[in-house]
């Protein structure tokens, strides 16, 4: 579980976002990530029975900074209002799927999958999909799948308006062969990221998704 003052830490982070505060309320943040390491801690160990190169994982380089970068965005707020954790085999600097845990209070949420891969690697996962379309349907509409987490997600900016080049419209897998990022996700409300079983409920949630991220790695470890 997450401690409601780790919350209550980035709530008031939200309307203090300067480094005055920051620096004032330092202790608290640093008890707030201390909170967040440990959850992230047990949640990785979890994965052992069901996808252990992710219980090998090194907890605290699955950790974001809660530093923004500023220096292209026109919002020049120094701190991130939330904590994230992602964890994939390798390592956040590599292209691989993997798994989400967003801490944000009133938008948290996990998520697993691809996210914005790189050209190479986005066309050879096309491929994949329009070869081996019964595979990847079995796994995105499983019906369990389906009414957890709603399909793979469809925000703005995870899908083309048209096929992409090389796929005829007709083709049976153009929808899901439009997609730019392939992600499902689930939102957790305050309440569930406080509850003594929010562990067991994520990591049940992941063993869901796991499938999705291994047809992906196939994919990347096959290009690597």
């Amino acid at each position: 579980m997450i401690a409601q003052t780790t919350l209550n830490f980035l709530k008031q982070l939200g309307k203090n976002n300067n480094k005055a505060w920051f620096e004032a309320n330092r202790k608290n943040y640093e008890a707030a990530k201390a909170d967040n390491l440990a959850f992230i801690t047990k949640l990785i160990q979890g994965f052992e029975t069901f996808d252990a190169g992710i219980a090998a994982l090194e907890p605290k380089k699955c950790l974001f900074r809660i530093n923004r970068d500023v220096r292209f965005s026109a919002n020049k707020a120094p701190y991130k209002t939330n904590m994230g954790a992602w964890m994939n085999v390798g390592g956040k600097k590599l292209w691989n799927a993997g798994y989400y845990f967003h801490i944000e209070p009133g938008n948290s949420f996990i998520a697993a999958g691809l996210y914005q891969p790189e050209p190479k690697l986005l066309a050879n996962i096309r491929q994949e999909i329009d070869y081996n379309f019964e595979a990847f349907k079995k796994i995105v509409e499983d019906k369990k799948f389906i009414k957890t987490f709603g399909g793979l997600s469809k925000d703005a900016g995870m899908a083309l308006s048209r096929p992409p080049k090389g796929y005829d419209i007709t083709n049976p897998a153009i929808e899901y062969l439009k997609h730019k990022s392939f992600v499902a996700t689930l939102k957790i409300t305050d309440t569930e990221l406080t509850d003594k079983n929010l562990i067991k409920n994520t990591l049940n949630y992941y063993k869901l998704l796991t499938p999705l991220v291994q047809f992906f790695n196939a994919v990347y470890n096959s290009e690597a």
